[in-house]
């Protein structure tokens, strides 16, 4: 699977999967916060299926 998640897409993504990773631990947010583990996962992996499926790509053109 070729990449289609740029560099800051992957940063926010990171981030706000792991904040709602850690907020649904502490209580702050319902169990709904470990839908976190989506943007989670796929700014790790680098791949979006649903950019994949609408034909976005985030990441620079060479």
């Amino acid at each position: 699977m070729k990449a289609n998640i740029g560099n800051v897409d992957r940063l926010l993504r990171i981030v706000l999967g792991a904040l709602l990773i850690l907020l649904s631990l502490f209580g702050v947010i319902g169990w709904w916060g470990w839908i976190g583990v989506v943007p989670l996962a796929t700014g790790i992996v680098r791949v979006c299926p649903a950019y994949s499926l609408l034909g976005f790509n985030t990441c620079k053109r060479s």
